[in-house]
C-alpha cells in the first residue's frame, strides 16, 4: 500500500529557545516528552496486523432512493456495518486523493498525471490523522526522540483502528488532507496563530492549517453590520458550519424590544435578529455531508426580552398545530415546517444563584435595559429595572416552555463561573450547542472520546486502569497538538485559542460498561464507579497538561489566573477524597463527591493518585491548557466506535436492530444483556430462556393460532410462509411481517383481498385472514417476544435495575430510569469535568410542568452546570408515545336489542331533573386553569354546562360564565352538539397554546378547547373527527377517555319529553347487538406510522435530516441517527 510518511524536520531555533521554559523555581527544563508503548511493538505497523474485508456502504432514503453508495471500501472485519457506513459516507475524503493500484503504486493517466479520487480504506484515513498529529508534534518539539514520535503515531493508529478512541468529526473531515495528499483548497477567511511567535495570520488555503475544532463560543456586539456585530456573526457561523463545527453565543448584549436608540426611535429587539440567524443556520449543511448546523443560543435572565425568548419555541409549535389542522405535513423536513422558526438551535437561559434563592423565597426579579446596564457598570451603580416581576412567575414560564417543547434548557451561571479556571480573564457567558464546552467568548475546543468498553477485561471482570491512563495522556497530547495546527473563523478566536489552549477529552459507553459489570446505572455503586472513572480521566489529563507545561511552557494567560486555577484543581481533588464541606473554596453549591464506601477500591485509589499528581505537578510547572475535559454526546463518533451508549447516557432499549452488510436489519438483544446475566451468575440455560422471552422464537413453528398449519388452512403456500418467516427477524411486531411488500399483491389477491383493501393504508392482513385481536396478540408474544426482561423466567426482581433503560422497554415494560436517576449520575460526574456534560434528562409524556421545574431545581442543588430535558412526545412535530396494545372486544355475543327512534324537533325546553349525574373536567390552557361541569340527562346526554375559571371576577371568567349559560340553553332547546362545536372550534384569542390534556394538546383558545372536548366526549367518532385531529380522536378511542368503558355515554337516547313522532316516516328501529356496535366503533383503526413504531423501539420519533430514517435517539442534549450517523450536535 502507498504510504506518505512525513519526513522529520528540525524544530525552528527560535522555538527551541522559547520552549526551554523555566519551572517555578526558575531552572530550565529539557524539551520533549517520552512516549511509552502499551498496545504496539517497535517496527510493527499496527494497521497491518488487522484483518480487513471489502464492503459495500449504502445509505438510502425510506423510499429506497440512494443517498450515498460506495463499493469496495476496505474495512476492519470486526467493525459493524453502521461503523462502516459512518466512516465511508462521512469521513472518507471523496476527491483529490491519489489513487493506487493493488500493489500500492500511484496510478497515472494517459498524460502522466496522478489519478485522483476518494479514499478507499480505513488505513488511509487513520494514517492521515495519526501522521498529521505526529508531524506537527515532532516539528514543534513535543517528543524527546524520534522513537517517541514513532511510538506516539503507532499507539494512535492502534487505538483508532481498534475503536478505542476517536476525535470529533471535524478532525476526520479536515485533518491530514494537506499533510498526506497535498490538498489545499481556496482560503475561506480563516486565521491561525504562528506556533512560534503567537502572531495571528490569515490562512492562505483551506487545509495547510486544518479546522479540527468542533466547539466554538462566539460573542456578538450590539451592532448591525460592523465586525463583531450581528450580521458578522452569521458569516462567522457559516464558516464553522461548513467545516462541520458547532457554535454558541450569548445574545444578552443586544438591546430589547422598545429600548431607545441613540439616533432616535426604538429597537426592534432581540427576537427579530434571532429569527434571521435561525433561518441562516437552517440553510447550511456542513462538512460536505448531510450534517445540519449545530447552534446554541443563550440569554441572561435579566434581559428585557427574556419572556419572549422563553416562549419563542413553544409559541412556534402553535404553527405546527395550525398546519396539522390545515392538512400540511408536520414532518421536520417538510416545506411547511421550514416556516417554523427556532428549530435550528438549542436555547438556554443563564440562571444565577440569586434567582433560585428568590424563587424559593417568592421574591422579585428585575429585567434591565441593556443601555441602563452598560451605563450602571460605567458608573459603578445599580441599574434601574425596566420591569419587575415575581421570580416564580418567570420560573413558571421556563417550566411550562420546557414542558411544551423541550426548550429552553438551563445553564447554572454561578456554578459555572465558580469552577472557572480563568476568571481574571473574563466571565463564562455561553456554551457550545451541546452544552459540554463552557469557557470564555471567542474560544474553541476540539473533542475526542475514549470507548470505556475497550478498557474493560470481560474475562477477569476488571477495568484496565493503566491502559486507560496511558490513553488519556496520549489523547491529551493529540488535542494539544490540534490547537497548535488549527485555523479559526476569526482573528480573536485564533488569538484566544492560542492564549488558553482549551481541550475537550471525554469518554463514551458508560451505560454499557455498567450493565456488563452487572451494576445498575441508577445505583450508589454505579454512580461511584462513574465518578471514579471521570476523576481518573480529568486528573490524568491535567497531569499530562502539567507535564507539557514543564517541557513546552504554560498557556499564555496562566500567570494571570494561576491562583484561581489551582483553587479549582484543589476542589476537584477534594471531591475525589470526599473532603468535609468546610474545606471547599469559594463554592455556593457543594459538589457530589465519590462515595468512598461503595466504589471499587482500585478505581478510588487511582482517582486519588491522579489528582494528587495533577495538583503537585501543576503547583510546580503550571498547566499547558486552561481546560482539558468535557463529556460530549459522542453521537457520530460513538457509532463509529460501535458504542452501545453515548457519553454518560444509559442504554435506550433492550432490543435493537442491527444493520446488515447486504442491507436491511436484524432484531437482536442488546449485546450487553447476555454478558450482564452471566456476570449476575445466571446459568447458560437460564440465559437462553430469558433471551427467548425477550426476543421470541422468531418462527411460526409451534406458535399459537398463527402458525404454518393455520396459515396453510387460510390459503397460504409454502413459498408464502417462507417469505413471512424470513421477514420475522427484521420486524418489531408480527403484523409487520404480513404486508404487501413481503407477500406481493398477487398472493394477497389469491387470499381473497380486493385491490381496495390491498392499497388501504390501514390494511391488517392478519385481521383480513380472520384472526382475532387476542389471537394475534398471543401469537405475537410467542414469536416476537416481550422485548423487556420484566416478567422473564428465572429473572430475579432485584436484578432488574441492571437492565433499566432511558425509556420503557417493549410494550409491556414499565421500568425506566427516573429524571432523578439521570440527574444523580450527572451530579457525581460533574465535579471531575473541567467543562460540562451533554446529556438529556428523559421524562415520560405524562410528566407535568411541576416535574420539569423540580428537575431543573434539582440540577442546581446538585451542582450541575447545565440541564436539558426532553418530555416524550412534547414536540408536536413528533408523535406521542404509542402503544401497540389494542382494546379487545368481549368475544361473547350479547343479544341485547338497542332501539334508535327519530323524533320531530320542537322548540321545547327539556329541563334536567333536580337530582342528576354530572361530569367535571379540569383543563389548563397556557397556564390558565378552569373546570368544565356538565350536567347529564338520565340517558347520558349533555343538558347543561358551567365553566369555572381560576381567576374569579376577571373579564375572562365573566365571558365564560355567559358562554356556559348560552350553551346550556341551546342544549336544553335541542340544538345539536355538532352545531355548537362547529361554532366553538378554531376560534382564536388568548389564552392559547399547550394544554395538559394529551388528547387535546394544543388549542387556539379556551372556546376552541371546549368545542373539541364536547365533540370528543359526546359525538360519535366519525363526527368527532370533523372537529378534532383524527389521530388524537383515534387514540382516545383506543386507549383514552373514549375506550369501551365509556361506551354507554355515547349511545343514542330517547327524548322523555312530550314530542311528536314523525308520522310519514314512521318509527325507525335499527336492531344491532352491543357487540356489533362495538365492533363497528373499533373497526376504523389508524395504521401505526413509522414514527410511532420507532417510538415503541425506544427512538425519539424524529426523522433524520440526512437519510430520512426514524432510527433517531437522544444523544446528550442533541439527537443522532443510528443509520447514517447524522447528528444535531457537534461531535
Amino acid at each position: 500500500m502507498l504510504t506518505m510518511e512525513p519526513t522529520a524536520k528540525t524544530p525552528p531555533k527560535s522555538f527551541a529557545s522559547e520552549v526551554k521554559v523555566a519551572s517555578k523555581d526558575g531552572a530550565p527544563v529539557k524539551q520533549g516528552m517520552a512516549i511509552g508503548r502499551r498496545f504496539t511493538t517497535p517496527g510493527s505497523d499496527p494497521l497491518e496486523e488487522v484483518k480487513y474485508e471489502k464492503r459495500l456502504s449504502s445509505i438510502k432514503n425510506p423510499d429506497g432512493s440512494t443517498v450515498f453508495e460506495m463499493d469496495g471500501a476496505e474495512i476492519p472485519m470486526d467493525w459493524s456495518q453502521v461503523a462502516t457506513d459512518i466512516v465511508v459516507s462521512k469521513y472518507f475524503r471523496k476527491a483529490e486523493v491519489p489513487q493506487v493500484d493493488e500493489n500500492g503504486n500511484i496510478m497515472l493517466d494517459d498524460k502522466g498525471q496522478v489519478v485522483t479520487g476518494p479514499e478507499q480504506s480505513v488505513k488511509q484515513v487513520v494514517r492521515r490523522l495519526a501522521g498529521c498529529w505526529r508531524d506537527w508534534g515532532e516539528k514543534y518539539g513535543y517528543f524527546e526522540t524520534l522513537q517517541d514520535a514513532q511510538a506516539f503515531e503507532d499507539e494512535l493508529k492502534y487505538m483508532l483502528v481498534h475503536q478505542m478512541a476517536a476525535p470529533n468529526s471535524p478532525q476526520w473531515f479536515n485533518t491530514g488532507l494537506n499533510h498526506s495528499y497535498g490538498i489545499t483548497g481556496p482560503a475561506q477567511g480563516h486565521f491561525y496563530c504562528d506556533p512560534v511567535t503567537g502572531a495571528v495570520k490569515k490562512s492562505t488555503d483551506a487545509y495547510t492549517h486544518p479546522q479540527p475544532h468542533a466547539c466554538f463560543i462566539q460573542s456578538v456586539n450590539d451592532d448591525m453590520v460592523n465586525s463583531g456585530g450581528i450580521m458578522d456573526l452569521w458569516v462567522r457561523e457559516a464558516r464553522l458550519f461548513k467545516y462541520g463545527s458547532g457554535t454558541g453565543t450569548n445574545f444578552s448584549k443586544i438591546r430589547g424590544e422598545g429600548e431607545p436608540l441613540s439616533g432616535g426611535g426604538f429597537s426592534s429587539g432581540l427576537m427579530s435578529f434571532l429569527k434571521i440567524g435561525d433561518r441562516a443556520a437552517g440553510a447550511i449543511k456542513s462538512g460536505g455531508t448531510t450534517r445540519r448546523a449545530a447552534k446554541m443560543v443563550c440569554l441572561d435572565l435579566d434581559h428585557p426580552d427574556i419572556e419572549k425568548f422563553i416562549d419563542w419555541k413553544a409559541n412556534e409549535e402553535k404553527k405546527v398545530a395550525a398546519m396539522s389542522d390545515a392538512g400540511y405535513s408536520t414532518d421536520f423536513n417538510s416545506e411547511a415546517y421550514q416556516t417554523v422558526s427556532g428549530q435550528n438551535s438549542n436555547n438556554s437561559v443563564r440562571i444565577p444563584h440569586s434567582f433560585f434563592e428568590r424563587v424559593e423565597k417568592d421574591g422579585k426579579w428585575d429585567l434591565i435595559w441593556r443601555t441602563a446596564l452598560k451605563q450602571a457598570k460605567k458608573q459603578g451603580s445599580e441599574p434601574e429595572p425596566c420591569k419587575t416581576m415575581k421570580a416564580r412567575e418567570l420560573w413558571d414560564k421556563i417550566g411550562y416552555a420546557a414542558w411544551a417543547c423541550a426548550d429552553p434548557g438551563v445553564q447554572y451561571d454561578t456554578t459555572i463561573n465558580e469552577w472557572h479556571t480563568c476568571p481574571a480573564s473574563g466571565q463564562i457567558n455561553a456554551s457550545n450547542p451541546c452544552s459540554e464546552y463552557m469557557f470564555l467568548d471567542n474560544t474553541a475546543c476540539n473533542l475526542a472520546s475514549l470507548n470505556l468498553m475497550k478498557f474493560y477485561d470481560q474475562e477477569h471482570k476488571t477495568f484496565e486502569i493503566e491502559k486507560f491512563k496511558h490513553a488519556v495522556r496520549i489523547w491529551t497530547i493529540v488535542l494539544e497538538i490540534s490547537v497548535l495546527m488549527a485555523q479559526f473563523p476569526s482573528e480573536e478566536i485564533a488569538d484566544l485559542s492560542y492564549r488558553f489552549r482549551t481541550l475537550g477529552l471525554g469518554y463514551a459507553n458508560l451505560g454499557a460498561l455498567l450493565m456488563r459489570m452487572g451494576i445498575p446505572y441508577d445505583s450508589a455503586r454505579g454512580r461511584a464507579i462513574a465518578g471514579a472513572l471521570t476523576a481518573i480521566l480529568t486528573g490524568e489529563s491535567y497531569a499530562a497538561s502539567a507535564e507539557m507545561a514543564k517541557h513546552l511552557g504554560v498557556f499564555k494567560e496562566y500567570p494571570l489566573n494561576r491562583d484561581h486555577m489551582l483553587k479549582v484543581i484543589r476542589n476537584h481533588r477534594r471531591a475525589a477524597y470526599d473532603a468535609p464541606a468546610s474545606e471547599y473554596e469559594g463554592l455556593s453549591v457543594l459538589p457530589v463527591s465519590i462515595n468512598q464506601h461503595v466504589c471499587l477500591p482500585e478505581l478510588l485509589e487511582s482517582a486519588k493518585e491522579c489528582w494528587d499528581r495533577a495538583l503537585s505537578s501543576g503547583e510546580k510547572y503550571g498547566y499547558r491548557n486552561a481546560q482539558t475535559t468535557v463529556i460530549a454526546p459522542t453521537g457520530t463518533i460513538g457509532l463509529l466506535m460501535d458504542c452501545d451508549t453515548t457519553g454518560v447516557e444509559p442504554d435506550f432499549a433492550i432490543v435493537k436492530f442491527k444493520k446488515l452488510a447486504g442491507g436491511g436489519y436484524m432484531k437482536i438483544v442488546n449485546q450487553s444483556v447476555a454478558v450482564a446475566l452471566k456476570a449476575l451468575q445466571y446459568t447458560e440455560q437460564e440465559n437462553q430462556e430469558i433471551m427467548k422471552y425477550v426476543l421470541g422464537t422468531l418462527s411460526l413453528e409451534g406458535a399459537p393460532h398463527i402458525n404454518r398449519q393455520s396459515l396453510k388452512e387460510k390459503g397460504c403456500t409454502d413459498e408464502c410462509i417462507a417469505k413471512i418467516e424470513q421477514a420475522l427477524p427484521t420486524v418489531f411486531e408480527l403484523q409487520f411481517a404480513f404486508n404487501r411488500f413481503v407477500l406481493g399483491d398477487e398472493v394477497l389477491e389469491k387470499l381473497g383481498l380486493t385491490q381496495e383493501q390491498i392499497e388501504s393504508p390501514n390494511l391488517n392482513i392478519l385481521k383480513e385472514l380472520g384472526f382475532s385481536e387476542e389471537e394475534i396478540e398471543e401469537a405475537n408474544i410467542v414469536i416476537c417476544g416481550h422485548m423487556t426482561l420484566e416478567g422473564a423466567p428465572h429473572m430475579k426482581e432485584e436484578d432488574l435495575p441492571v437492565f433499566d433503560c432511558a425509556s420503557k422497554c417493549g410494550k409491556d415494560g414499565i421500568r425506566l430510569i427516573s429524571a432523578e436517576g439521570h440527574i444523580n449520575m450527572m451530579a457525581v460526574v460533574q465535579p471531575f469535568i473541567t467543562g460540562s456534560i451533554s446529556k438529556t434528562i428523559n421524562l415520560p409524556n405524562e410528566a407535568t410542568v411541576e416535574d420539569v421545574k423540580e428537575a431543573y431545581m434539582l440540577g442546581w442543588k446538585k451542582g450541575l452546570k447545565a440541564n436539558a430535558l426532553y418530555r416524550d412526545g412534547c414536540k408536536l412535530s413528533q408523535p406521542l408515545s404509542a402503544s401497540s396494545k389494542k382494546e379487545t372486544k368481549d368475544t361473547k355475543e350479547k343479544k341485547e336489542i338497542v332501539e334508535r327512534v327519530v323524533y320531530k324537533e320542537v322548540p321545547r325546553r327539556r329541563k334536567l331533573p333536580d337530582e342528576r349525574r354530572s361530569i367535571t373536567h379540569k383543563l389548563s390552557v397556557a397556564g390558565h386553569e378552569a373546570y368544565i361541569h356538565v350536567g347529564l340527562y338520565e340517558d347520558g346526554s349533555a343538558g347543561e354546562l358551567f365553566i369555572k375559571m381560576s381567576k374569579e371576577g376577571s373579564t375572562l371568567s365573566g365571558v365564560m360564565d355567559t358562554l356556559a349559560l348560552s350553551i346550556s340553553m341551546n342544549l336544553q332547546y335541542g340544538v345539536p352538539i355538532e352545531v355548537l362545536c362547529s361554532k366553538l372550534v378554531h376560534t382564536r384569542f388568548e389564552p392559547m397554546g399547550m394544554t395538559t390534556n394529551k388528547e387535546i394538546p394544543m388549542v387556539t383558545s379556551i372556546m376552541d378547547y371546549l368545542g373539541r372536548w364536547l365533540a370528543l366526549k359526546f359525538l360519535p367518532k366519525e363526527q368527532a373527527m370533523q372537529f378534532h385531529n383524527k389521530e388524537l380522536v383515534q387514540k382516545a378511542y383506543e386507549e383514552g377517555t373514549k375506550s369501551k368503558d365509556a361506551f354507554a355515554m355515547r349511545l343514542p337516547i330517547l327524548d322523555e319529553g312530550a314530542t311528536v313522532q314523525i308520522e310519514d316516516r314512521g318509527t325507525i328501529v335499527e336492531e344491532k347487538t352491543s357487540a356489533e356496535i362495538e365492533e363497528q366503533i373499533m373497526e376504523v383503526e389508524a395504521a401505526p406510522t413509522k414514527m410511532e413504531i420507532a417510538k415503541l423501539q425506544g427512538f425519539t420519533g424524529s426523522i433524520c435530516t440526512g437519510c430520512g430514517s426514524v432510527r433517531v435517539k437522544r444523544n446528550g442534549s442533541c439527537e443522532v441517527c443510528l443509520d447514517c450517523g447524522a447528528t444535531s450536535g457537534c461531535s
